[in-house]
């Protein structure tokens, strides 16, 4: 059983996720800042039109059905043919488990930081959107009590930049609303769901361009510490038993007892560099590209539909694929080295954190209780 003490903490890890989200939608609430504006900048004076995409049916698609085919992918994915041969029943649903819960913490985590950095910003820049004088409803015989700048009165006494105290839109909802073009919550929300489902996708079904190894990294002694690891419940901890690791150990001299010398990839004796890795097949580029796809769609039309410009687009876009980089890599392994895996467990007595001068998260202690640990430590124990 992994100890409570490390289950308390990745319990930790989601409260720390929801009160991201609970502070974003908090300050959602709050007056935004206005920048003046002119009433005659035909920028902003599209009309306002009806959302093909609201945000329900974004959240539906960046959140709900991206954690409903991570969930497929991992009922019926994981851990793979060579691994579904080596575990036990018990085993094979804790790494499942294991493998859905990263899934679902890195999808959760781009979304929450997209989303408060998102509410942050649009709060700060106050940028009228394009229908911002629709929404805004002016009063134009106060043109002048509101005038803040531009003073052109000698060409029309419009040519100003008034305040949004001009405004006489009885929802101030809409009125506020009007000055959140900056940056598109919907590029940012879909784009860190949607491109972490693309990563995700790509990790578990290993669609990466070819790559040639890094020569030397596949020494032999480092390809037989990894293998008893790759049948662990839970990836990266060496807390195996002894029959399982001299298993591992025979298999593996058999299988390199003709391997090349050390200079050459242990994987791959005799082969030419072009032989050494392949491209996948084509039709896995609609599996990474389909996500991908629906994020451009969902911003196409804020652009269309007179919401954003194509700037706050962009900058709302720039937050989403980097909350959905950073959340990827958070919790997984390299897509191109990884071979789909999330990274395993922090260890029992590292899990609330580490002081200075410990290399990482991972112990000798493992992840499991200390007593359990104790008494596998006693019976692997030479007498």
């Amino acid at each position: 059983m992994m100890s409570k003490r490390l289950i308390a903490s990745y319990v930790l890890d989601w409260i720390v996720i929801i009160l991201i989200v609970a502070v974003g939608g908090g300050i959602n609430g709050v007056e935004p800042y206005k920048r003046p504006f002119s009433l005659v900048d035909l920028s902003i004076s599209f009309p306002i039109v009806k959302e093909s995409v609201s945000t329900g049916i974004l959240v539906g698609i960046s959140f709900g059905a991206s954690a409903a085919i991570i969930f497929l992918v991992v009922a019926i994915a994981v851990p793979g043919p060579r691994g579904s041969r080596d575990l036990s029943r018990s085993k094979l649903w804790m790494r499942k488990f294991w493998e859905l819960e990263k899934g679902w913490a890195g999808l959760a985590l781009s979304l929450a930081i997209a989303f408060l950095f998102t509410q942050g910003l649009k709060l700060l820049f106050g940028k009228p959107r394009p229908s911002c004088i629709a929404r805004c409803m002016p009063d134009m015989s106060k043109i002048e009590q509101y005038t803040v700048g531009g003073y052109a009165t000698a060409l029309s006494p419009e040519w100003v930049l008034v305040g949004a105290g001009i405004c006489t839109n009885p929802d101030t909802h809409t009125t506020n609303d009007g000055f959140k073009s900056f940056p598109s919550g919907h590029a940012s929300f879909s784009w860190s769901g949607l491109l972490y489902l693309s990563f995700f996708l790509c990790s578990k079904f290993a669609i990466r361009i070819p790559y040639l190894p890094i020569q030397g990294s596949q020494d032999p002694l480092e390809h037989r510490h990894t293998q008893p690891q790759d049948r662990e419940m839970l990836p990266l901890h060496q807390d195996h038993t002894r029959a399982e690791s001299n298993h591992t150990e025979s298999s593996y001299k058999a299988l390199h007892a003709t391997s090349p010398p050390p200079t050459q990839p242990a994987h791959s004796p005799g082969f030419a560099m072009r032989n050494q890795a392949a491209s996948p097949p084509n039709h896995l580029i609609i599996v990474a590209i389909l996500p991908v796809a629906v994020a451009m769609y969902i911003c196409s039309t804020r652009y269309a539909e007179f919401y954003h410009f194509g700037f706050d687009l962009l900058g709302g876009s720039l937050i989403g694929i980097l909350s959905a980089w950073f959340s990827f890599r958070w919790y997984h392994l390299p897509i191109g080295r990884g071979s789909g895996w999330a990274w395993g467990p922090r260890s029992r007595d590292r899990a609330f954190g580490i002081g200075v001068g410990v290399g990482n998260y991972v112990g000798d202690e493992g992840w499991k209780a200390a007593k359990e640990g104790r008494r596998r430590h006693e019976q692997e124990a030479p007498v």
